[in-house]
């Protein structure tokens, strides 16, 4: 991320009556100079700003590329505003399950309506969805109102592409089926002051054999970590007290790096930063969690006591059949070592629930896995089919159904279990990260705990972005109810 000041010195500099630079993130300075003046003109056609509103689907990534989005929007001159009647609207979308695609194209049947009554509006896709090529063909032929489609890989181009959009009166398509090019350095908005993600690497080699993912998202590409640490370093000098470090999959980082840098001694690096208070990543696949980062987490006095591990299935066969490449049992080691070591995590999980084959005693191994393990949370799905991944071309002789009764069964386990956990720090003094304004009680502010647990406790608007002290009074489940600690 480039700093507003930088970044205006060097548009001063541009001069548009030359070609756009070859090099990046030169090249999209350029463009952002000519879209600022697309955007003004027709500002001042229309007697007011144009406005733009960004909606996302998905997981933390998405969130951190709509980061990028909205601060280029912003920086172009746009007002950005929360609703869809707006001038420009960006979907940034997720594939992972079908019913993630479907809520896309109900909204385009909304924004169809919209673009009649407003015809100089536009409507940009990008994210997971748009690197599958069914996707592209159905958007030709039943949404061809849709003005901009772009992937994963040009996320940076943005402002060359909305150039391209408002100088064209067709559908403007820019999807890349790879790359190894990371652009960083331009201008974001993020949600939040004091907490923000920072991409550690992009794509994943895991091609487990349900997951569309490493086809949208490509191959791993590790950022150099003197660049992740001079982005941290930026990011607590504007006030940021907490990062959450993202990739598919952190454990495997540093591998493509000429010279290879473990997740592992990342942390240490970033542990040594002043001024940032909390440290937390996503994902971690069990295949990779090496004893060199327990032992990081085990005596560090920033990274969050909570590590989310997915588990996908309990069932050995099943998990071979995912091409997840650990057994049940091999899993089950290293939660118990996770757990023997860092007394106080929070552990939480996926599970698949319907993978092809997948019969009930299968899922009775996922629940004794649940069981055994007693996860903090977990977010269970009923298996979705992805074109163009292999789990979709295997039979699945098990009934609608039954799969239903199985998800009830894994659901009702994963309940129980969580509920033992929770609870287990109340009476204790916590420290907690003030996020909001409670939206339920205005004479309360929540916080998240270092274990990712809710807390809402009596406060105001001054405490947020600050730890807290809080003693946890009750709890109520997933979350509890607090006061501030006041020593006395």
């Amino acid at each position: 991320m480039i700093k507003n000041e930088a970044l205006e010195s060097i548009l001063e500099t541009i001069d548009l009556r030359n070609d756009a630079p070859a090099e990046e993130p030169l090249r999209q300075y350029y463009f952002m100079k000519k879209a600022r003046e697309i955007v003004s003109d027709k500002s001042r056609r229309l007697g007011r700003r144009l406005t733009a509103d960004g909606e996302t689907f998905g997981c933390q990534m998405n969130a951190k590329d709509s980061e990028k989005l909205i601060g280029i929007l912003k920086n172009i001159g746009f007002e950005m505003i929360d609703s869809e009647e707006a001038d420009l609207v960006f979907y940034n979308t997720c594939t992972v399950r079908d019913n993630a695609n479907q809520r896309v194209y109900g909204r385009l049947g909304l924004m169809h309506s919209m673009k009649k009554k407003n015809p100089h509006k536009k409507i940009a896709l990008c994210g997971c969805m748009m690197q599958e090529p069914s996707v592209i063909e159905k958007l030709q032929k039943s949404y061809p109102f849709v003005d901009l489609v772009f992937g994963t890989h040009n996320i940076y181009k943005f402002a060359e592409l909305l150039v391209a959009m408002y100088s064209s009166d067709g559908m403007i398509i820019d999807i890349w089926k790879d790359t190894d090019k990371i652009v960083e350095d331009l201008p974001a908005q993020r949600k939040y002051s004091f907490k923000s993600g920072v991409n550690i690497m992009y794509g994943c080699n895991n091609f487990c054999s349900y997951c569309i993912v490493p086809y949208v998202r490509g191959r791993e590409r590790s950022r150099d970590p003197t660049d992740i640490l001079r982005e941290i370093e930026q990011l607590v000098s504007d006030g940021v007290v907490e990062v959450m470090l993202l990739g598919q999959n952190v454990n495997s980082y540093g591998k493509t790096l000429d010279t290879p840098v473990s997740f592992a001694e990342l942390l240490r690096e970033v542990e040594k930063i002043e001024g940032l208070e909390r440290i937390r990543f996503m994902t971690s696949h069990p295949k990779d969690l090496s004893d060199e980062l327990i032992d990081v987490m085990k005596n560090s006095k920033k990274i969050c006591r909570h590590l989310h591990l997915p588990l996908q299935a309990g069932s050995t066969k099943i998990l071979t059949a995912m091409n997840r490449r650990y057994t049940k049992e091999q899993y089950l080691e290293l939660a118990h070592k996770i757990r023997r070591e860092i007394p106080d995590i929070s552990l939480t999980t996926d599970i698949i629930v319907g993978f092809p084959g997948e019969t009930a005693a299968d899922v009775d191994e996922t629940i004794e896995v649940v069981k055994e393990v007693e996860y903090d949370n977990a977010f269970t799905f009923i298996y979705s089919k992805r074109t163009g991944t292999p789990a979709a071309a295997m039979q699945n002789p098990v009934t609608d159904e039954e799969i239903k009764e199985n998800f009830d069964r894994l659901l009702k386990a994963v309940q129980e279990t969580a509920k033992k956990r929770a609870g287990r720090l109340t009476g204790q003094i916590q420290s907690a990260l003030v996020e909001e304004i409670n939206e339920h009680d205005s004479a309360l502010v929540s916080g998240r705990l270092s274990n990712n647990t809710i807390v809402h406790f009596p406060g105001d608007a001054s405490l947020i972005g600050k730890l807290t002290d809080v003693r946890l009074k009750e709890s109520h489940g997933f979350y509890y109810i607090g006061e501030i600690e006041t020593g006395n």
